[in-house]
């Protein structure tokens, strides 16, 4: 749980703030309750409502902020530069690859001659794995379904 020191502004974790209090003021208890923070001069620390981050920036927390008199986490995103995305995009890449490998690996037996399949379909469908790479959008695309 975090814990809002009302007279400084400070965020601290409970056992922080038991910490903090124990040695400021010598106070000790049982139990965290809003009774008992508030008269040791403190509030609960709300988780604030969550942002939705493009794929090219990232979610920080960003302070805290009061609304309507209860204090909530706040978060906010921020772009990634130029090296942060093309990092992004190469793992991205290798995920597809590493997944695209395993599904071709998967569907080798699909083209064994005695194989209960549409063999053309499954060709197909393998082919469409192999050609990912040069797909427009990747890596940030969609695998083909595979036959029925």
């Amino acid at each position: 749980m975090l814990i809002r020191v009302r007279s400084t502004g400070a965020v601290m974790y409970e056992p922080e703030f038991r910490t903090y209090m124990s040695e400021t003021t010598g106070a000790s208890w049982n139990q965290t309750t809003e009774e008992v923070l508030q008269a040791l001069g403190a509030t609960v620390l709300l988780e604030g409502p969550q942002v939705s981050p493009t794929r090219y920036q990232t979610a920080f927390r960003d302070g805290v902020e009061e609304i309507d008199g209860k204090w909530y986490t706040k978060y906010s995103v921020s772009d990634m530069d130029d090296e942060a995305k093309t990092a992004k995009d190469a793992e991205q890449a290798r995920l597809v690859r590493q997944n695209r490998d395993q599904k071709l690996k998967d569907s080798d037996w699909t083209q064994v001659a005695d194989a209960p399949v549409s063999k053309e379909d499954w060709a197909a469908y393998r082919q469409a794995l192999r050609d990912l790479p040069s797909a427009d959008g990747f890596p940030w695309i969609d695998l083909p379904s595979e036959p029925v």
